[in-house]
Formats: C-alpha cells, structure tokens, sequence
C-alpha cells in the first residue's frame, strides 16, 4: 500500500514526525479514506518506505491501536471495524447528510443588534461613561467584602442572592422607586438577560405568547424565543404600549413584557392610565406583566414615574432591575422583584434552574449601597447625563435644523432621531459605521407591519467636548446616504 501522502506538504511547522503520521492516518481512518480491515504495512517497511526511524511509525501505530483505531495481531496491523463510520462518497451523485445546526428558535438571537467593539464608540446606545465611573469607592467596597470572605462566597450563590445585597436592595427601592419591598421578594440575577430568560421559563409554559412591545427591545425577544415561547408585537404609540383589544381576544398573553418609564428605543413614557388598564386587562387574561425598569435611575426631571409593580396590591407583574446602565455592563449582575405570592417558588426553581455565582461582587455591591457610594454616584450621573443630552440636543439643532425630529429623553442615556422617508436609516447606520459612529437603525427594532426610519443615538459614554464633532460626522453620514 502506498503512504507517501502521510508525508506530503504541507507539512505543520514544528510538527514531529510521529505526531504528523498519527493524526494524518487518524484522519483517513475517520474519513473512511481507511476502511474497515484496510492493512497496513509493517512498521519496517513503512519506515522505509517513508525515510524515517520506525519508532516514528511505531509510535503511531501504538496511539492508534490504544484509541480502537487499528487493530494489531499475528495477522498484521489493520483498520479496525468502526460503528457509525461513513465510506468516503465514490461519486458526485452521492448525498451527505446534513450537519446539525442550531435550532430555528436560535434564528432570533443571530438578528440581535451588534454589540461586539460598540462601546469605544461615539453614539453606541445603552453605554455608561466609563471614565466617570467610581473605582476608588468600588474597589474599596471589594477589598471589605475579601477582607470578610468566608467559604460561603467562594461557592454558588445562596439561593436568591446574597442576604446582605438582597436587604440593601429593598431599602434602595422603597426610598428611590417608592415600592414597599420585604428582602425576600428580591432575587438576585445575571442582569436583565438572566433575569428575561426565568421569567420566560418560570411563569410560561413552552408555545405560550409573550407580547413585545414594536418597536422594542430586540433581547427581549432573543430570551423569550429562545424559551420556546409565541411572539406576539404589539405596536406604541405616544403613550407607549397599546393594545387593540383585537389584541387581548386573538393572541391572549401568558407573559407582556413593557419599558413602561422609558420604552426602548422611541423614549415614550406610560401614561398612568394606561398603566391601571394593562394591569386590570392582565388580570382578567391570567397573564404576567415583566416590567424591564432599565433606566429611570436617570430621570431628566422629577421622580421617575410609578412602578407598575407598586400600583396595585397583588398586581401579576414581575419587577426587572440591572446595574449594567447605573455601574457598568460587565458587572453582570440585576435582579427581579416578585409578588409575596410567587416569590419563594420562583427563588428555588430559579436557584435550580441555574447555578448563580458572583458571591464577591454581590458582597461589594451590599456594601457599596449601603455606605451610600451608590446613591453619590447615581445623583452625579443623573447630572452628568442631564447636561449631555441638552448640548446634544443644541447640536442636532444647530446642525439639522429647529425641526429635527427627536424623541425620548425623559430619561437614560439615549435620544431617537427620526429621519425623512428619502433618507434609508440602514444606509444612514453604514455611512456612519466607517465614520466611527455606533449609531443604529430604529427600523431594526421593529417588525413589520410597523415601520420605522431613524436613528438611536447613544450619549453614555460620549464626552461633552466630542459632541460636536459627532454631530459633524452624523451629518456627513445623512448626506451620503
């Protein structure tokens, strides 16, 4: 039998022989290149024939025979019988079979918006401004929760969330957010994407509708797809979620998932009631409200608008808090506020359904909020994002005109800016994309029969002196287009 090919270029830098033999028989063997009692010549004369030391060979042959390869006896060395082994097709007319692929249900996450390199920037949404970012207060909070180590914080979390974290959440809210919240109601998650994904597997069963709000937050639907469950868009308008009640009788929810202080991305608030309604309207439907409160932290002006989730007694609506915007995304850590009467439940499936850690980082950010470091840090940023988002808007107004189309802004850390029907706000998001903006598409947030043309604009992470120069380039990228 002629082997030459088992030395043939290319040949891997730095490879040694007996390594390069190995692994190119093993790869004929499981290509079916070698067939099943295929023969192979004796170690001596395949060192021979090759111009090699027969250890070489014997090497190779022994690491084969070893993994069920080759077998070797009296008879000689040979392939041996492998189950599930495929001959080498002889002929173009021969099918192969497909490879397995990701599930159809994985569709949804590969449409996500793009998040990879956005943060460095200028217009990337959902960014905090890193650079103003407390590390002195932080890091001494993490250095008290090593001093305080214990084992209990080198393992998975307990169930729930650390107790410490859990008791300075619940003081947090009732003095921010004004809900009456005991520790217990809180559990503790790997941000609002954890948290999205139990909700949709905790409180629904698989094929249940979810409602999403269209326009809306696109990892919201990758959660709730990903579960198994129905999407259902139900579109805006200026007062935020509407439903028709064509609606409620042809696709009634299991779970309807709301930006109701500030919806993502157009920025429209809830009006009271429409709040009041949707919860009675759940109500009646046996439905779960999931209230993503992503942002209110940085409310423009005045308190931020009443949680749903403190409306009513007993409301069926599950409460969605995360740190990403407030301190930084990589934190990976949020928690959802839950009705007394699901909230031991949910806090044991949810301890089973996934093995929480960050034991350290829930310490710290106990003691951050309780020394206060938090509450400073939200009241300077609030400012800061204040005063951005005001010469943003005198810059887009300078730029395009006293009627530029903007909205949002009662609160977060970003603005939409609509665009005419002659400008392709996808075109506009690839003329900006090689100017060094994040920009992004408002009409990728939306399904169709909605239809939308703009722009969302991201001002975290952008310092006040690079404004200008951002909205220059905005208006390069419009005019392109």
């Amino acid at each position: 039998m002629e082997l030459d090919w088992l030395l043939a270029p290319p040949l891997p830098a730095g490879m040694p022989q007996q390594q390069l033999i190995y692994r190119r028989l093993r790869e004929a063997i499981l290509a079916g290149r070698l067939g099943p009692g295929t023969r192979l010549p004796a170690s001596r004369v395949l060192a021979t024939s090759l111009k090699i030391a027969r250890n070489s060979v014997l090497f190779a042959y022994e690491q084969l025979v070893a993994e069920g390869c080759l077998l070797a006896d009296r008879q000689g060395t040979r392939v041996a019988p492998l189950a599930g082994l495929r001959s080498e097709p002889t002929g173009a007319a021969e099918r192969v079979a497909p490879s397995p692929s990701l599930s159809g249900r994985a569709a949804c996450a590969l449409q996500t918006e793009p998040v990879d390199g956005m943060a460095g920037l200028l217009f990337a949404p959902g960014m905090p401004d890193y650079a103003a970012f407390p590390f002195r207060s932080w890091r001494a909070s993490l250095e008290r929760a090593w001093r305080e180590v214990g084992w209990r914080q080198l393992d998975y979390a307990v169930r729930g969330g650390d107790p410490a974290l859990r008791q300075a959440l619940a003081t947090h809210l009732s003095t921010v957010r004004g809900l009456a919240v005991e520790p217990c109601q809180i559990v503790i998650t790997g941000g609002t994407q954890s948290a999205l994904d139990l909700c949709a597997r905790l409180l629904a069963d698989h094929g249940d509708t979810v409602w999403t709000e269209n326009p809306g937050y696109l990892a919201a639907r990758v959660a709730f797809s990903l579960a198994g469950l129905r999407l259902h868009d139900v579109a805006l308008d200026h007062e935020g979620l509407a439903p028709k009640e064509d609606d409620w009788c042809r696709h009634p929810p299991r779970l309807i998932a709301v930006t109701p202080s500030h919806q993502y991305p157009m920025g429209c608030v809830m009006s009271l009631s429409r709040r009041l309604a949707l919860i009675e309207r759940a109500r009646q439907a046996g439905a779960w409200i999931i209230e993503d409160d992503y942002d209110s932290e940085f409310r423009r002006t005045g308190p931020a608008p009443l949680a749903l989730f403190g409306l009513q007694t007993g409301a069926p609506v599950v409460y969605v808090g995360t740190f990403s915007k407030t301190l930084y995304p990589g934190l990976r850590l949020g928690y959802l506020v839950l009705p007394h009467a699901i909230a031991a439940d949910f806090a044991l499936a949810a301890a089973r359904a996934t093995r929480a850690g960050q034991g350290m980082e829930q310490r710290a950010l106990a003691d951050f909020i309780v020394r206060g470091s938090y509450t400073l840090h939200l009241r300077r940023m609030r400012a800061r994002y204040a005063a951005r988002q005001l010469a943003l808007r005198k810059a887009l107004k300078a730029s395009f005109g006293a009627g530029v189309n903007l909205s949002g802004g009662e609160a977060g850390l970003h603005l939409a800016m609509h665009l005419p029907p002659t400008r392709c706000d996808r075109e506009v998001v690839r003329q900006a994309s090689a100017l060094g903006l994040g920009v992004r598409a408002l009409s990728t947030y939306a399904r169709a029969p909605v239809m939308c043309n703009g722009l969302v604009l991201g001002y975290g992470n952008m310092a006040e002196e690079s404004i200008a120069e951002a909205v220059r380039r905005l208006v390069v990228a419009v005019d392109s287009s």
